[in-house]
Formats: C-alpha cells, sequence, structure tokens
C-alpha cells in the first residue's frame, strides 16, 4: 500500500473540517464531547492552520485514497525540546488502521521536521498510547523519553531525530 501525506491547501479546506469531523466523532469516545445544536463537534484552531506560523496541516492517503490527517505545530506543550514539534491531532480512518498505514505517515512526519518532538495523548485513550509507544520506540530505536502531565491528563513521548 502506498502511503504518503500532502500539505492540506486552503482550497481544501472543505475537506479539511469534514475530516476533523470524523476524527472528533472517534475521539469523542475519550473526549466525552457531544456535538452541538447544528450537529457538529467543531474545532476552534481551523483557521490557525493557515494564518499562524508554526502550524501545519496534513492529509494522510493510502493508495491515493483520502485516509486521515495529521495536524503538526513547531512547540510544545509540556517539555523543553531544541526546535520543537509535536503532534496536535492524529486520525486514521478505521478502514486503514491496522494496516502500517498511521505508523507509515508517522515516521514520513517525523522525517519531515528534524528537531524535538513531544507526542502527547490522554491517559484514557489506551489505543493512542499503544499505537505511539511502538510507533516512536521502532523510530527511534528505543532512544526516547516518557512523560506524563498529570495536570493535563496526558501522557506522552519525547525524542530529538535532529542528530
Amino acid at each position: 500500500m502506498e502511503i504518503c501525506v500532502e500539505p492540506i491547501l486552503y482550497e481544501q479546506k472543505s475537506v479539511f473540517i469534514q475530516m476533523l469531523e470524523l476524527y472528533n466523532y472517534d475521539f469523542s469516545e475519550f473526549s466525552n464531547d457531544d456535538i452541538n445544536e447544528y450537529g457538529y463537534f467543531g474545532y476552534e484552531h481551523i483557521d490557525a492552520y493557515w494564518n499562524e506560523e508554526g502550524r501545519y496541516p496534513f492529509f494522510i492517503r493510502a493508495n491515493a485514497k483520502l485516509a486521515g490527517l495529521v495536524l503538526v505545530r513547531s512547540c510544545c506543550e509540556h517539555n523543553n525540546l531544541p526546535n520543537p514539534h509535536n503532534i496536535a491531532e492524529f486520525f486514521v480512518m478505521k478502514k486503514y488502521r491496522h494496516k502500517g498505514v498511521g505508523r507509515a505517515a508517522a515516521m514520513k512526519i517525523f522525517d519531515m521536521f528534524p528537531g524535538g518532538w513531544e507526542i502527547s495523548q490522554w491517559i484514557n485513550n489506551l489505543p493512542a498510547h499503544n499505537f505511539w509507544s511502538k510507533v516512536i520506540a521502532e523510530y527511534t530505536n528505543g532512544n526516547y523519553d516518557t512523560f506524563t502531565a498529570a495536570e493535563a491528563g496526558e501522557t506522552g513521548f519525547t525524542f530529538d531525530n535532529s542528530l
């Protein structure tokens, strides 16, 4: 299966919004969020991905079909890392899970942004924790650290791929 990540163009914003709704629907299992009166979850930072420095939206494609999205930010929320990056959101549609799509997409994203990486997930999101622990261990050859941000209810991983 051919996996690629491609920048989301402003002209693709409506597709981006729809994909975020699918993501938020899946994530509501962990966030306990409800849809609003118009039937949407919403995502408050949509326009920021074209209007703010250090935000990068990508679609994930599997055999040229839309399969998910990755939102990257050039910052860290819980750690002080050099040339920092983090995954703000990571979503692979259920059809493409457990087929290596997420793994390949994550590794491509890491390669695109050398520097310090912080990957966090909610403590109650065990599937995300299991996914990231395997992918990061493989990507870094076991050279990573873990952290807990109890005040935010998150755990995560840090590593530096700038070498």
